[in-house]
């Protein structure tokens, strides 16, 4: 049940609400639905909702339909994104746009094999450590884990890759002795229903990654998270492990379905372990990639040094090549579906204060953004370019809307912001000059990192517009551009341009006048609660944008954000000019070909000023010995002229 609480409620007349609801049986929680204030209300309470809903400060009353009240989306509209290890260095969010991986052996078998392993995923791009201290086997004489002793090897191995850990719970004496040293508690497939032990790992208030029985049906999955939200923690995460059928060449049966229905019955996140789903070492990346493309929130895999000899699990567990594989696939098809692979900094080593970029000099803060620095976008809410900075940055990233490209260069020069998000290109309709053109008059920016960004848009119009009204078309050129195909079908709509396609939806939603649409992304109508009239307009469903993180120059490079992670840079962007003679750039692009230095990008622009004369936009992937690079540059920069350094960073798959 839910109490809606007027808009001129006092706080004497919600404490007498609350008071009324508790003195019958309920436990009470504060919410918030968009700008309404609501009393969540959870257990066997009684009440007449009709004498509820005279009280004063009550607006209406609302019964939910579902039985898990508190894990339902009637509750709570929005996505729950989920933080472990909140108190570390290297916090990690499970949910939004971000796809979030955790790894690591099915036990702990000793120091060497949960430190050697911790290292290899770490260095693929996992994020979260798993392992098992305690393991429940089918056979009591199977290896049940090292105990305590395990654990301690576990945060250990942690702490020193910079991971939060998840290990399995197994009952509510051994939750108390373990949750100061685990930062998320999983419960594990055949304790989904050990009720007991879910009061008392929800009464700790901490994240809990909770696993789908083999045989649970998903109303039952989801009253299971109902007793661990009931019994205090906020931080749960739904895990899809496979259900047992009468099919029997894989361990259990993979519910992929389970994941767009349980999403769409519940706001919690939701992650799949397809190691324990198929059970065979080879199956298990086409499952997970089959996860991500169904919508799952993460993955949790099995990987060990040497499968062969694990004492557990070994058949379904990746060798880390394999699992360095995966990741690259991952991170390819995270754009296909609108999200992002989540990345975290990694501790320094002892004595290093930062992370060494590569081409640069010296080092950057390893932390990148600091919590409270803004990050500037161009356009309202709602912007494709709000949506780039969400995925590189975090959805509680704070920003800095400006109405131009230009304002997040200055706004960033000047310190109103410690980083910009800018396109710079799209698939479709190719380079935004404009931005690149920035870079020359704003010397002291430099490029921190990249990422692509799927775009699809929808036609979208207040909430009274039909389609067969519409008579003006607002949007950004670039979506009129992309949207051709549908927009010739319509050709007495008249188009009206405008700076982004967020502030094309805004100007509507402020105007409120019939007969007008906007071509726009699905976050900008809700942003600004209009309705989707059509979705999917774009001519090429294979549209994206590529964007820019920008920040100012540190020497040669910018400081990169800790949430775009900490390898290696292996792209780098440079601008020159050559003299007006025959072969002059073909000898400043032999000098990277005989380094072996592959061009991923060569676009010429006119030089303001300067008719008829050109310079040259070139994207070169920076070579594993850095020091063919920097030889390559040297004599570039005396070869070439007008010679611009944009920046290294790393290149987005």
């Amino acid at each position: 049940m839910i109490v809606v609480l007027s808009r001129d409620a006092v706080p004497k007349e919600k404490e007498l609400v609350k008071l009324y609801l508790s003195d019958r049986g309920f436990t009470v929680r504060d919410q918030h639905f968009g700008d309404d204030e609501l009393l969540g209300t959870s257990g066997k309470g009684m009440v007449d909702i009709r004498e509820l809903s005279i009280l004063p400060g009550v607006e209406r009353v609302a019964a939910t339909s579902k039985p898990y009240e508190l894990a339902s989306r009637e509750t709570k509209g929005e996505d729950t994104i989920v933080t472990v290890g909140a108190s570390s260095s290297t916090p990690v969010t499970i949910g939004g746009s971000r796809i979030t991986v955790i790894a690591g052996p099915c036990a702990v078998e000793g120091r060497s094999q949960i430190m050697e392993t911790a290292a290899r995923v770490r260095e693929s791009g996992a994020v979260l450590l798993r392992g098992g201290a305690y393991k429940p086997r089918t056979s009591p004489y199977a290896f049940q884990g090292l105990g305590f002793k395990g654990l301690e090897y576990m945060k250990e191995a942690g702490e020193a890759c910079g991971m939060p850990i998840v290990t399995e719970v197994v009952s509510s004496e051994l939750a108390v002795q373990m949750k100061d040293l685990v930062d998320m508690f999983q419960i594990g497939a055949r304790n989904m229903q050990n009720f007991e032990l879910l009061k008392k790992v929800g009464s700790f208030g901490m994240p809990v990654l909770l696993k789908r029985g083999p045989s649970a049906t998903i109303e039952e999955w989801l009253l299971s998270a109902e007793y661990l939200l009931a019994s205090g923690s906020s931080d749960v995460v739904l895990c899809e492990r496979g259900i047992r059928t009468f099919e029997t060449y894989t361990r259990n049966t993979l519910d992929i379905s389970a994941i767009p229905v349980v999403k769409g019955l519940s706001h919690l996140p939701v992650i799949v372990d397809p190691s324990h789903a198929v059970g065979i070492r080879a199956k298990v990346s086409p499952a997970a990639l089959a996860a991500i493309a169904a919508g799952a929130d993460g993955l949790t895999i099995e990987v060990h040094p040497r499968p062969d000899e694990a004492l557990s699990d070994g058949p379904q567990s990746l060798f880390p090549e394999q699992f360095e594989r995966l990741m690259r696939d991952v991170e390819a098809l995270a754009p296909v579906v609108g999200k992002e692979l989540l990345r975290t900094p990694r501790p320094a080593p002892a004595g290093h204060a930062g992370v060494e970029l590569s081409g640069g000099k010296g080092t950057v803060p390893a932390s990148g953004s600091g919590s409270g620095e803004k990050i500037a976008f161009s356009g309202e809410s709602g912007a494709y370019a709000e949506q780039a900075l969400m995925r590189a940055f975090g959805e509680e990233a704070p920003r800095l809307s400006v109405p131009s490209f230009g304002a997040i260069f200055d706004a960033v020069l000047d310190g109103s912001a410690a980083y910009g998000v800018v396109p710079v290109e799209n698939s479709l309709t190719g380079t935004v000059h404009e931005n690149y053109d920035l870079f020359l008059r704003y010397p002291d920016i430099a490029i921190a990192g990249e990422l692509k960004l799927r775009i699809v848009h929808c036609l979208i119009g207040s909430p009274d517009t039909e389609i067969t009204g519409v008579k003006i078309v607002r949007s950004h050129p670039q979506g009129f551009a992309q949207c051709k195909d549908f927009l010739d079908k319509h050709p007495l709509w008249k188009l009206e341009a405008c700076n982004d396609t967020a502030t094309a939806v805004a100007s509507i939603a402020r105007e409120g006048a019939a007969g007008m649409a906007a071509i726009a992304g699905e976050a900008a109508s809700r942003a600004h609660g209009l309705k989707i009239l059509k979705a999917g307009i774009e001519t090429n469903p294979l549209n994206y944008t590529r964007f820019l993180v920008i920040s100012r120059r540190q020497g040669r490079t910018a400081p990169v954000p800790s949430s775009l992670g900490s390898e290696k840079a292996n792209k780098a962007s440079l601008v020159f000019s050559v003299s007006d003679e025959p072969g002059s750039l073909f000898a400043c692009l032999k000098i990277l070909s005989d380094r072996g230095i592959n061009l991923s990008k060569l676009e010429s622009r006119p030089i303001q000023g300067k008719p008829w004369e050109y310079l040259f936009y070139i994207d070169a992937t920076i070579p594993e010995d850095p020091g063919l690079f920097d030889a390559a540059l040297a004599e570039l920069k005396a070869r070439a002229r007008d010679f611009h350094f944009l920046g290294t960073y790393r290149a987005s798959l």
